[in-house]
C-alpha cells in the first residue's frame, strides 16, 4: 500500500501555497485562504517526506554549548532515519494509538522520534526536561502513557511503572538504549493503515500557570495543519532559517521549532544547551544566518540586558509569543537592529490567533489583527453578548467555520470541554480589551483577575506600570487577603542588577504605583524577591504565588487612607 495519501498532500500544499502567496498581505490571505478538507492526512509521509526525499537542504541545524559544536543534519537523512526510528520503534512494541512520552533537550533524537512516532500513528505525550518526580508521575497516570523516551541523566526522576524504557546518552540499567536504533531496518516504512486527518497526535499539558495542568488533544490535522497560522504570522518563506528559544515539551516548540518552520520548507536552527545564554543567543543570531527568530518576553529582556550590540546581517522577521512586550523593549530593539518585534497570539488548546504582520508597523501593546483561518470575537462573560467598543471581554473564537488548528478537546474531563466550547464558540479564558478603534489590548485570564474593594483588577494592567520603573525587572501581582477589601494587590518585583537602593526600592515602588494607578487599582504590598517561579516557557506561575502568599523577601505594606 502507498504510504501516503496524495489527496491530502496537494489539499495541504495549495492551502501553505496561499499563504505564501499572500506573505505579508492580511486581507489578501484571509479572503483567499480556507482550510484544507481531509479525511486521511499524516503530516511526516504527506508532507515532510514529499519534501524530504532526496532533498540535501539542511533541515536542521544543531548549534552546541558555547556555540562552537554544530550538527547539520539535511532533509533527506531525516526521512530516512525517521523511517528507521519508526521501523525500531514498533519493533519494541510502539503502536498506532500507544501514548509515548517523550522528554527530551534540543537533541536530534528529539526530531527523529517526533518524524517516527507521527509514522506510527503513536500518540504524543511532549514533556519538557525539567519536569520533576511528581510532575512525569501525574503525566504517566493521566496519560495513561505506554512508552517513555528521555535522556539519561533524567531517568531517576521516573518512579516504577508497566512501560517501555527507553533512554538516549549513556546506557542505564533497565533502559533501553536509543543508540540500538542505528541498527534497525533501514527499508521505508509503511504503515498498515493509512492516519486518518482525526486521529489524535498529542496530548499537551497546559503551563499551569493559574491552577491543575489541563490534558490538551490535539489531532493529524489540528496542529500540523493549523500551524499554518503561525508559518504566515512568523512571515517564513522557503530557504528562510529560523531560530526559536522555547523548551521541548511546551506546545510553542511544536509551533516554532517543528511544524511553522518546515510547513515553509525552512531550516529550524535549535540550541541544544537547555539553558542557553543570551550571548550565546546573540552569537547564533550574527553568525549561522539566521532570518527569523521567535522568543518569549524573558528572553527578548535577557537579550536586552547582556546589550543587544551588533546587527545580525541577515535578520529580517523578529517575534514573540507568550506575554505581551512593553514598548519601550520594541523600541529599543528598533532603534539597535532595523527590525520590528511583532507580538503573537495563541494557546496550547489552539494555534496562532492573532499577530501584527510581516513588514508592518507595530503598535505595542496591541494583539496584532486576526490571522487566516480563524474568527475572533470578543464577549461579555456576565451576558454572552458581543462586547461594545472601550470595554473588557472573553477572547473568543466563532465556530460556524470551525478552525483547523482548535483541539478537539480537554482530555477525561468532559465538564471543562463543555465550558470551553459552550454557546457555539471556544472560549480562550483570556480577557481583551477592545478598543473604539477596533485594536486588541491583553488584560490577562479571566481566573487571574480578583476584586478588591469592590472594582475588578487586572493583575497584568499593574506589572505593565511597575515594569516602566527603572528598578523592575521583573514583576508580578496576585491578590492577598485583606480583612476590609477582601483581596489586595501584592506586587512580587525582581530588581534590575544595577539598581543601587536596593533597602529603599519596596517604598519606592509603592510611591511609583500610587501615583501611576488610580486608588482603586493601587498596589498595597510590594515584597522584594530573588527569583519568581516560573514555567520553563517563561512564564510566572501566579498560582504558586497565590498560594504561598510569599517567598521570603522583604516587604512594604500602603498605609490605607
Amino acid at each position: 500500500m502507498s504510504v501516503h495519501s496524495p489527496e491530502g498532500s496537494r489539499a495541504f500544499r495549495a492551502a501553505r501555497d496561499v499563504l505564501l502567496d499572500h506573505h505579508g498581505d492580511l486581507t489578501g490571505a484571509r479572503n483567499a485562504f480556507s482550510w484544507p478538507s481531509l479525511t486521511h492526512f499524516n503530516w511526516a509521509f504527506d508532507w515532510f517526506d514529499v519534501i524530504a526525499e532526496g532533498n540535501a537542504k539542511t533541515a536542521l541545524h544543531l548549534v552546541g554549548p558555547g556555540t562552537t559544536d554544530d550538527e547539520l543534519i539535511s532533509y533527506d537523512e531525516l526521512f530516512l532515519r525517521s523511517d528507521q526510528v519508526a521501523h525500531w520503534l514498533g519493533h519494541l512494541g510502539v503502536r498506532r494509538g500507544d501514548r509515548i512520552l517523550i522528554a527530551l533537550c534540543n537533541g536530534r533524537a528529539l526530531w527523529e522520534t517526533m518524524l517516527a512516532a507521527i509514522k506510527l500513528g503513536a500518540v504524543v505525550v511532549p514533556t519538557y526536561a525539567t519536569a520533576t518526580p511528581d510532575d512525569l508521575a501525574d503525566r504517566l497516570s493521566r496519560a495513561e502513557v505506554k512508552h517513555v523516551l528521555t535522556d539519561a541523566s533524567l531517568t531517576g526522576r521516573f518512579a516504577g511503572g508497566d512501560w517501555t524504557r527507553i533512554a538516549t546518552g549513556e546506557r542505564v540499567p533497565g533502559w533501553l538504549s536509543y543508540e540500538e536504533s542505528w541498527t534497525a531496518s533501514g527499508e521505508r516504512f509503511v504503515p498498515e493503515v493509512l492516519t486518518r486527518a482525526s486521529d489524535p497526535l498529542f496530548f499537551y499539558f497546559t503551563s499551569g500557570t493559574t491552577s491543575r495542568p489541563k490534558m490538551v488533544a490535539h489531532t493529524h490535522s489540528s496542529y500540523p495543519v493549523g500551524h499554518l497560522s503561525g508559518m504566515f504570522w512568523n512571515g517564513l518563506r522557503p530557504g528562510d532559517t529560523h531560530l526559536n528559544i522555547s523548551a521541548p515539551g511546551w506546545a510553542k516548540h511544536a509551533w516554532s521549532s517543528f511544524f511553522v518552520p518546515w510547513n515553509a520548507e525552512a531550516t529550524v536552527v535549535a540550541l541544544t544547551d537547555p539553558r542557553p545564554a543570551a550571548a550565546d543567543i546573540l552569537d547564533t543570531l550574527r553568525t549561522r544566518s539566521v532570518t527569523s527568530f521567535c522568543a518569549p518576553p524573558t528572553t527578548w529582556r535577557g537579550l536586552l540586558a547582556e546589550g543587544l550590540g551588533t546587527v545580525p546581517p541577515v535578520l529580517r522577521e523578529a517575534t514573540c509569543a507568550g506575554e505581551p512586550l512593553e514598548a519601550s523593549l520594541v523600541d529599543r530593539v528598533a532603534g539597535a537592529w532595523g527590525v520590528q518585534v511583532r507580538d503573537g497570539y495563541g494557546q496550547t488548546e489552539t494555534t496562532a490567533q492573532l499577530g501584527h504582520m510581516p513588514g508592518a508597523r507595530t503598535t505595542p501593546g496591541t494583539m496584532g489583527s486576526v490571522l487566516p483561518g480563524y474568527d475572533v470575537v470578543v464577549v461579555d462573560p456576565a451576558s454572552g453578548l458581543p462586547t461594545a467598543p472601550g470595554a473588557t471581554g472573553e477572547l473568543c473564537l466563532e465556530l460556524t467555520n470551525r478552525p483547523m488548528g482548535l483541539m478537539t478537546g480537554y482530555l477525561d474531563d468532559e465538564e471543562k470541554t463543555a465550558r470551553a466550547f459552550a454557546d457555539g464558540r471556544y472560549h480562550t479564558g483570556d480577557l481583551v480589551f477592545l478598543g473604539v478603534d477596533g485594536a486588541l489590548r491583553y488584560a490577562g485570564r479571566n481566573d487571574d483577575m480578583f476584586k478588591s474593594f469592590d472594582h475588578r483588577i487586572s493583575p497584568l494592567e499593574l506589572e505593565r506600570v511597575l515594569l516602566r520603573h527603572p528598578a523592575v525587572a521583573q514583576a508580578a501581582v496576585v491578590p492577598v487577603p485583606d480583612p476590609v477589601g477582601l483581596w489586595v494587590p501584592k506586587a512580587f518585583v525582581v530588581l534590575a542588577p544595577d539598581w543601587l537602593d536596593r533597602d529603599g526600592a519596596a517604598g519606592a515602588l509603592l510611591d511609583f504605583a500610587a501615583t501611576e494607578l488610580p486608588p482603586e487599582q493601587a498596589v498595597r504590598v510590594v515584597e522584594i524577591a530573588a527569583r519568581l517561579p516560573m514555567t520553563v516557557s517563561g512564564k510566572v506561575r501566579r498560582a504558586a504565588l497565590r498560594a504561598s502568599g510569599t517567598l521570603g523577601g522583604p516587604e512594604v505594606r500602603a498605609e490605607l487612607v
